[in-house]
Order: C-alpha cells, then sequence, then structure tokens
C-alpha cells in the first residue's frame, strides 16, 4: 500500500463516519474506494465493516444527549441486531457475491418513501391512541432484525432504512432516535465484524485505516447532525439515500 492509497482510505473513512452519524450510508463511500483500490470484493465488505465500526461508536458517543432515557431502548433492539447481525455475516460467507446487492436500490426507494411520508403516517398513527407503541412493538423488532441481517452482509444505506423504520413505528423524535441508529449500527458492525475475524480474511491495515479516519468524522457528523431540525435532518436523508440508489445501479 503507497502512502496515497493510505491517504484515500482515512479521507474515505473521515467522509463516511460523518455520514453515517447524520444519516447513514457511509459504506457508499469506503467500499467503491477499496474497490477501485484493487481489493477483492468479499475483503473490502468485510475490512470495511469492521474499520467503521469505531466511526459508529464515536457518532454514538456524539449523540449521549439524545440517548438518555433509552437504556431499555438500546438493550431491546442491540440484541436483536446482534442476532440480525451474526446471520447476515454468515449469508455473506455462503451465498454467492451480488445476492443482496439486487435488492438493495428498492430497500432504499421503500425507507426514503417511509422517511418522506413518516409525519403524515406518525399523525395518523398517533390518532389511534392505544395502538401506537412506544418502542414500536413486535413490527419494530422484525424490521431491526431483517435490517441487522442486512447490515451484516453489506450494509450500505442501513441507517436510513432502520431510522425511517423508528421514525414511524416509534413515538418519538427524529434526534433521539438517530442516537439509536448510530448505536445500533456500531453493534451490527461489530457483531459481524467478530464473525468475519474468525470465518474471513480481514485487511488490518485498511481496517486500521478506516478506523482512524472514520472515528474523527463521527464525532464530527454528530456535531453537525445533532444541530439539524428535524425538516433539515429528513432532507439530508433522502439527498444521501437518492445518490446512494444512482451509486448502485450505476456500479
Amino acid at each position: 500500500m503507497t502512502g496515497f492509497e493510505a491517504a484515500v482510505i482515512v479521507a474515505a473513512g473521515l467522509f463516511a463516519g460523518g455520514i453515517n452519524s447524520v444519516v447513514g450510508s457511509g459504506t457508499l463511500i469506503t467500499f467503491p474506494v477499496l474497490l477501485a483500490l484493487g481489493y477483492p470484493p468479499v475483503v473490502a465488505n468485510v475490512s470495511n465493516g469492521i474499520g467503521l465500526v469505531p466511526g459508529s461508536v464515536g457518532g454514538a458517543v456524539g449523540y449521549r444527549r439524545e440517548l438518555k432515557g433509552q437504556a431499555g431502548r438500546l438493550v431491546r433492539f442491540g440484541m436483536v441486531t446482534a442476532v440480525g447481525a451474526v446471520c447476515g455475516a454468515l449469508l455473506l460467507l455462503v451465498l454467492p457475491p451480488g445476492a443482496f446487492e439486487a435488492v438493495v436500490p428498492a430497500l432504499i426507494v421503500v425507507a426514503l418513501v417511509l422517511v418522506l411520508l413518516q409525519p403524515l403516517i406518525a399523525r395518523r398513527l398517533a390518532e389511534r391512541g392505544p395502538d401506537r407503541h412506544p418502542h414500536g412493538g413486535i413490527p419494530l423488532l422484525f424490521g431491526v432484525f431483517g435490517t441487522a441481517v442486512y447490515g451484516g452482509y453489506f450494509g450500505a444505506a442501513q441507517g436510513v432504512i432502520l431510522l425511517a423504520l423508528m421514525g414511524i413505528l416509534v413515538d418519538d423524535s427524529l434526534q433521539r432516535l438517530n442516537g439509536v441508529k448510530n448505536v445500533l449500527a456500531a453493534i451490527a458492525n461489530l457483531t459481524s465484524g467478530v464473525v468475519f475475524v474468525f470465518a474471513a480474511e480481514v485487511d488490518w491495515a485498511v481496517v486500521g485505516l478506516l478506523a482512524g479516519g472514520s472515528t474523527i468524522g463521527g464525532l464530527i457528523g454528530a456535531r453537525v447532525g445533532r444541530r439539524l431540525r428535524p425538516f433539515w435532518l429528513r432532507a439530508a436523508i433522502v439527498v444521501v439515500g437518492t445518490v446512494a440508489i444512482v451509486q448502485l445501479l450505476i456500479r
């Protein structure tokens, strides 16, 4: 690895960490960069997932104020996320390349539509009174599990999908849910990373460079994201998600 390549990886990690804290989809920056530098897809995917863990942790730390009072929610969703991420990591090891990537654009489109309609849907659900669950109920548990499976496998736009689901099914502010999203993303990457350490090839130099860049980016991104009003945070989600769709379709 040359010095230039190392600098490119650090820069990609920096931007990915920042985007992950605010919205998600940082993988859509780092993964293509690693492929362009000549890393095999599976090695790039595995090393990328592990390398972005510190960035997600940094984002979660930056949202620590919004996470207050959410311990029960984090434990509940965190356990489901860990199980789902293990399943996703195992799928990556046994399924042919690209098995999930074919449906990724469709998943992101659905997530973006849900994000746009979230205020209207949440208002309608609130009118139903008792049917509105403070923690999202069983439907959200299944949604978190499915998103974690996807996150363990590939993870691009995992945060967009999570925010869409939680924004509709949970009666809470988008900023507080964004903090939860950062914690769950860290759990998904860390859990799947443990599987990959024992069962797949990891480029630890890439992991170290991404970790350094994404940690700084995560902290910076959290400072920016926490100041965004719900409208602008929702707009950022839609913009990043749209770019993600285009990038996946033309890749």
